[in-house]
């Protein structure tokens, strides 16, 4: 019976296929990987321009001498080309992506106050005496004010000093050397990196608030 042997022999093979695809499931579910995905598929690079790296003393980085790279030197060394303390140099990430080191703000020095608007004053015109009316003491603030690079444009006539700052400067932050400029009333702000200065004379700057490492002000509420 040839027909026969043949439909036994399809039948033998057809088992043979079923019992090592089961075999083989057996073997793989006992192998004790990690189900979990892979580390690089878990997060990817983060790249942080708001805090350098701590310097070894002999480390050297790129140095700029008013606003020239002059070439690679120590922080030490850099400062001293500069005619600066080693605390007055920013040091940070520049637009190479190398570390670098610069005088404070060298790349953006303060721009001229914005204009004092002048109103003429209208004589008092005599009125009749009225009953007093209740008094509504408006909210502490002063203007704050935006340099865009050219000119002055008004964010607000009347915010808080904490407020102006986190509308000037929140989520940005500059590289060694750079700055940004607003105002709030007759006190100038600037950015720099890892912290915002303020001055009352456009002149001389002390340190209002620190930047984390997410160009945000966790100090300020």
């Amino acid at each position: 019976m040839p027909q026969d042997n043949r439909l036994l022999i399809a039948i033998g093979a057809g088992l043979a296929i079923v019992a090592a695809v089961v075999l083989a499931l057996v073997f793989s579910s006992g192998r004790g990987g990690s189900s979990g995905p892979p580390p690089a598929a878990q997060g990817g690079l983060t790249v942080d321009v708001a805090d350098a790296p701590e310097l070894n003393t002999t480390r050297e980085l790129r140095c700029f001498v008013n606003g020239q790279f002059i070439g690679m030197a120590t922080l030490t060394d850099c400062a001293r080309r500069n005619g600066l303390a080693t605390d007055a140099l920013d040091v940070g990430i520049d637009e190479t992506g190398a570390l670098a080191a610069a005088p404070t703000a060298s790349l953006a020095p303060p721009p001229s106050l914005p204009p004092v608007e002048l109103t003429e004053v209208e004589p008092p015109v005599a009125a009749e005496p009225t009953q007093p009316q209740p008094t509504v003491q408006a909210a502490s603030g002063s203007a704050c004010l935006r340099h865009t690079g050219s000119d002055w444009r008004s964010l607000s006539a009347n915010m808080s000093l904490n407020a102006c700052v986190q509308a000037l400067y929140a989520g940005t932050c500059v590289r060694p050397g750079e700055a940004l400029y607003g105002r709030w009333g007759e006190t100038t702000l600037r950015l720099v990196p890892r912290r915002v200065e303020q001055s009352p004379d456009n002149n001389r700057f002390r340190t209002l608030v620190e930047q984390d490492r997410g160009c945000q002000f966790p100090g300020l509420r």
